[in-house]
């Protein structure tokens, strides 16, 4: 298959998956103040796409991580081939719509990951991958930056509820924070922009990289990062709409001072870890931070049974992905059969799975936001009504 070819459709492809990421995590930054109120739906949508839009532009620093860092570069050049990230890009997109239907807790970008991982593997071996930079970058951020989240938001949910303790049993004694959220909500936003917009930029920057388009251990060209801003602002307006509408089964119970305390600690954790260049799920940062915000509310304990399915569905998503990613690089390797057959396998596995989300009814089994469902994973009692004080 002619070079220019296979590398047009490896953009298309992940500018694809750009835009799936969009709709996939609309939900990390807008579930919250839509469930309380703060927010009315198509604002909040709107919000998020101009958002993740302005955060691209902000950092480059996890793209470089993907284009220069977690696939080695030897002295014949880097080892992946364009035909490989094709069939990576290929294991991340059914992984994440196959995970999206079921419901299942999962990460757009350690599907990515995965699906790149597996490819790389089956073309080149393990020397492909730099397995220092896959855990400092990737597998330690992924178990700490969640827990870090949590811990955060759980000491500002006490906080909160401490200084504002005065209005318990008023139904509507904390509506300051439900406008706060506003301001939280879409830091978590811009926060979504600055880190998964580059993991696409990466992708596009390493095929360009693998041809010799660009010198190894650049970072991303300016009409890379514009594509990919695009791309998945795009995806957050256009394809958040069916999470939005089931947001209500998942997060009647959050408060809006658990959720701005959620919201702030995602929005911290996220930006940080973009300057230093670690690729984060913001789905899991976002669920750490739930379940974070609701054990910080009096008359909470852990569903320990909810958590344990949502770990292990974070902890099956980079295996899997990076298992339909070598199979798709096996098939990639007949050449351009092979990219043919990948193509046209993913292309109606895909629509088989957007046309069957359409004939089913929209419900919290099938579409619920993973950030949502982590809610679940902390049961909380109904706070008891302060004692009146009997005068003498």
């Amino acid at each position: 298959m002619d070079l220019t070819l296979i590398v047009v459709l490896v953009i298309a492809l992940a500018l694809f998956f750009d835009f799936t990421n969009g709709f996939h995590d609309t939900a990390n930054a807008m579930a919250t103040p839509i469930a309380t109120g703060a927010l009315r739906p198509r604002v909040a949508v709107g919000i998020a796409a101009i958002l993740n839009l302005v955060g691209a532009f902000l950092s480059t620093e996890v793209a470089k991580t993907i284009s220069g860092g977690m696939i080695r570069e030897g002295a014949d050049g880097i080892f992946i081939t364009p035909e490989l990230i094709f069939a990576g890009l290929i294991g991340a997109i059914v992984w994440n719509m196959v995970t999206w239907l079921l419901g299942l807790p999962s990460s757009s970008s350690h599907a990515l990951f995965g699906g790149l991982i597996g490819a790389a593997l089956v073309g080149f071996g393990l020397q492909a991958i730099d397995f220092g930079v896959v855990m400092s970058k990737i597998i330690l951020p992924a178990l700490l930056a969640p827990l870090t989240a949590g811990l955060v938001a759980f000491a500002a949910t006490k906080l909160a509820y401490a200084i504002t303790r005065r209005y318990d049993g008023k139904p509507d004694g904390r509506d300051g924070f439900r406008y706060a959220q506003i301001f939280s909500s879409s830091l978590v936003a811009l926060a979504h922009g600055t880190n998964d917009a580059q993991k696409t930029m990466g992708v596009i920057t390493l095929t360009l990289i693998s041809v010799g388009l660009q010198p190894p251990g650049s970072g991303p060209e300016f009409w890379v990062v514009v594509s990919c801003a695009i791309a998945i602002a795009l995806g957050t307006y256009m394809g958040g709409w069916r999470i939005i509408k089931t947001l209500g089964t998942g997060l009647t119970d959050v408060k809006p001072a658990q959720g701005f305390a959620s919201e702030t600690s995602t929005a911290a954790t996220i930006l940080a870890s973009s300057h230093l260049g670690f690729a984060l799920s913001t789905t899991q940062v976002a669920s750490g931070s739930v379940i974070g915000s609701g054990l910080g509310r009096r008359g909470s304990k852990v569903r320990w049974r909810t958590a344990g399915r949502i770990g292990v569905g974070w902890l099956m998503t980079l295996p899997s992905a990076g298992a339909v990613g070598a199979l798709a690089a096996l098939v990639a390797q007949l050449g351009a059969v092979g990219i043919f057959i990948d193509a046209v396998v993913g292309a109606v596995v895909i629509t088989a799975i957007f046309l069957w989300s359409r004939r089913n009814e929209i419900s919290h089994r099938n579409v619920v936001s993973e950030v949502a469902a982590s809610g679940g994973a902390v049961k909380i009692k109904r706070n008891p009504k302060p004692k009146r004080k009997v005068a003498p």
